[in-house]
């Protein structure tokens, strides 16, 4: 039985704790690897050996840190394939999602290589007789990165990348889940030229996330992962001093209007509902068609297009998507499946007896698809983060408007529409943190930044981008004066415009 180690000061540590989580792999059901469960004692490890790198680290200049983001970059697309087989046996994402995983990671560190430029301050000469004022952005010291199994490569890379670039060393504790790609991330940073210490890996449970969250030495906490737990990061963090954003779940709508290229409606709604078996954060399981007519319309070509779609094994380059992560996860979704059929929407399409031959013991669970779903309803309110689309049917642009806008989770929605005035109008008044517009999965760029509202996001900063410097660094203002002569009664007077 293969076993993970944590990985810190630059090493391969072996768990010390005695305590062990399975690593299975989705499309067969067996487990492949164990993954130890740190202590309080083995996180603080981790951070003594953070503290310590930390140092030499954030005196060395932003070029030279740059470089080895530029090496790290060229590391991670030379090892692409190897990184993407190994995601997807732990994950169950095709192989061809799991590149895309580690390509929008990718595209964070591409950011973080220009942080020279990025970490420029403001400069103002004579802001009074003889009075320079000039801000640099300085960073935090040893920060941590708490991250989801959903996107073991990206979003490690959109917290650390940043964190690391600027200054920081940075402790991270992924999904027990699948792990093993986190830790291939941080051997390529120490080859990328990192110090030993930059980046640690431990793994664990709630044991070490409550380490994280109180331990002194780390000073700002990134999550992402349920809505529940943001909150309990979000509050525990902070009350320990610390700086944190904590990401939650999603609810994401897309809006068809009548004038909508119908065609590519439903190809998108297909990927993004249906894509990575569901489990995204800003996948799109709800869809809300106004008027009949379109609905109708809809709900058909929907039906034709799920029987088109292949449910097959991560390594199967037809499959359109492959297995859940875990057996209880796959028993999850079945169960909302149940939950939404006794509030009476309608089940048009059930995927709960799929079974791929041959791997009758994997994950897998097919595509489902209700009709009638009304918003008072338990599946409508909460997360699935399965293969289920629900369809919402709305009367008018105003009705469609308020469904994203009044849920509890605000992470994004879309419009699907050729009337560009409709779609300026839901950009500005959706209540959410990020609009599609006949877009279905609206993840911003790298450098610009991603994050969502209401119970979708917890903090003030946003991740990545300008947003994710802000987070990791602190800004330091100097007022500067270099007098000429002997020294007078005005050294007592404070500095003003005058």
């Amino acid at each position: 039985m293969r076993t993970i180690s944590h990985f810190i000061a630059g090493a391969a540590v072996e768990g010390a704790s005695g305590r062990f989580g399975d690593v299975f792999n989705p499309n067969t059901g067996e487990v492949q690897a164990r993954v130890p469960f740190a202590t309080d004692v083995e996180l603080d490890v981790a951070v003594q050996a953070a503290a310590k790198a930390q140092v030499e680290w954030a005196a060395t200049n932003p070029q030279r840190r740059a470089r080895v983001m530029f090496e790290f970059k060229r590391l991670i697309e030379r090892d692409m394939n190897v990184l993407a087989e190994i995601l997807s046996s732990e994950h169950g994402k095709v192989i061809a999602d799991s590149k895309g995983d580690i390509q929008r990671g990718l595209e964070v560190i591409e950011f973080a290589c220009g942080i020279p430029h990025i970490l420029k301050g403001e400069y103002t000469e004579g802001a009074g007789p003889g009075i320079d004022v000039y801000s640099m952005r300085q960073p935090l010291g040893v920060v941590a990165g708490i991250t989801p199994f959903n996107f073991p490569a990206m979003i490690p890379m959109w917290m650390f990348g940043i964190a690391i670039a600027v200054g920081n060393s940075f402790i991270l504790k992924p999904s027990e889940k699948d792990p093993t790609v986190p830790v291939k991330l941080a051997e390529l940073m120490m080859e990328a030229g990192a110090p030993a210490g930059v980046l640690n890996v431990v793994h664990g449970d709630k044991t070490a996330v409550d380490a994280i969250l109180t331990h002194p030495l780390i000073r700002a906490v990134s999550f992402v992962g349920s809505s529940d737990i943001a909150h309990y990061v979000y509050q525990t963090g902070t009350a320990n001093g610390k700086r944190v954003q904590a990401m939650g779940g999603a609810k994401n709508h897309g809006i068809v209007l009548p004038d909508a290229d119908m065609d590519q409606v439903v190809k998108d709604l297909s990927g993004a509902a249906f894509g990575s078996a569901g489990e995204r954060c800003m996948a799109l399981p709800v869809v809300v068609p106004v008027g009949q007519k379109t609905a109708d319309d809809l709900r058909e070509r929907v039906v034709a297009e799920i029987a088109s779609l292949k449910v097959g094994i991560s390594t199967d380059p037809d499959a359109h998507y492959g297995p859940v992560v875990s057996s209880q996860h796959r028993a999850k979704i079945a169960d909302y499946i149940r939950i939404g059929q006794e509030e009476g929407a309608d089940l048009v399409v059930d995927g709960r007896d799929f079974s791929l031959q041959g791997y009758e013991k994997g994950f897998f669970i097919g595509p489902s698809l209700f009709d009638g779903v009304k918003k008072d309803m338990k599946t409508y309110q909460e997360e699935i983060f399965g293969p289920v689309l629900q369809i919402v049917r709305a009367e008018s642009f105003e009705e469609a408007l308020a469904l994203p806008s009044a849920h509890q989770y605000g992470n994004g929605a879309a419009i699907f529409t050729r009337n560009g005035r409709a779609a300026r109008e839901f950009a500005a008044r959706v209540n959410v943190g990020m609009v599609g517009i006949n877009v279905p999965i609206p993840v911003p760029v790298a450098y610009h930044t991603f994050g969502g509202w209401k119970r979708s996001a917890f903090g003030d900063t946003n991740q990545h981008g300008v947003e994710g410097v802000k987070f990791y660094t602190k800004v330091k203002t100097v007022t500067a004066r270099w007098p000429e002569g002997e020294v007078g009664d005005s050294s007592f007077v404070i500095p003003t415009m005058k």
